[in-house]
């Protein structure tokens, strides 16, 4: 499957904005990824696009991801990309092996959280973000409440990094994608 291929599935399949946006941020963190481990930035690129397309109309634990899953599997996506998506939810049981599946997970609640910084920016603008100010975002329990900092500081141990280096290259991705993301800040 081409990048422009999923990226027409995932518009098909998911109508919000934000939630077009932050699997767009996926994306563009899974390509800098791919860039730095040396492996396939147009296939970590559709991964990331379709991770979380069924999730609109799909978000129980039930049927995410399971649903887009199967839609993806009769679709003749390969295994390595629907094992991805199911890996990258840790509530299905299936463990990340892969450096794509580890990437997936480890990337997809930091994507979501360094939007959240930007938002609160004075710039809005990703471009001025720095890793001292998401580190201390992350301490502060009421700021973007719903993600899980466990999951961030334990993706950057899952790909062997420090977390300063995982953030710094979730930044370096999101940042070259900050238009489309919505992300580029204000005039």
């Amino acid at each position: 499957m081409t990048r422009d291929e999923a990226y027409a599935l995932m518009t098909e399949w998911t109508e919000s904005d934000n939630l077009r946006k932050h699997m767009l941020a996926v994306e563009a963190a899974m390509r800098e990824y791919a860039r730095k481990f040396g492996e396939d930035e147009e296939k970590w690129a559709v991964v990331g696009l379709l991770h979380d397309m069924d999730y609109e109309k799909h978000p129980t634990k039930e049927e995410h991801p399971y649903v887009a899953v199967e839609y993806l599997k009769k679709q003749g996506v390969p295994e390595e990309i629907t094992r991805a998506i199911l890996a990258h939810a840790e509530y299905t049981g299936v463990e990340p092996k892969t450096l794509m599946e580890k990437t997936l997970r480890a990337v997809d609640e930091l994507c979501g959280f360094i939007t959240a910084c930007v938002y609160v920016r004075p710039s809005r603008s990703i471009h001025d973000l720095k890793v001292s100010s998401v580190k201390k975002k992350m301490k502060q329990s009421g700021f973007a409440r719903a993600v899980n900092r466990e999951d961030i500081t334990r993706g950057a141990e899952l790909l062997g990094v420090t977390l300063e280096e995982h953030i710094q290259t979730v930044i370096d991705g999101m940042r070259k994608m900050a238009d489309e993301l919505g992300l580029a800040g204000t005039a």
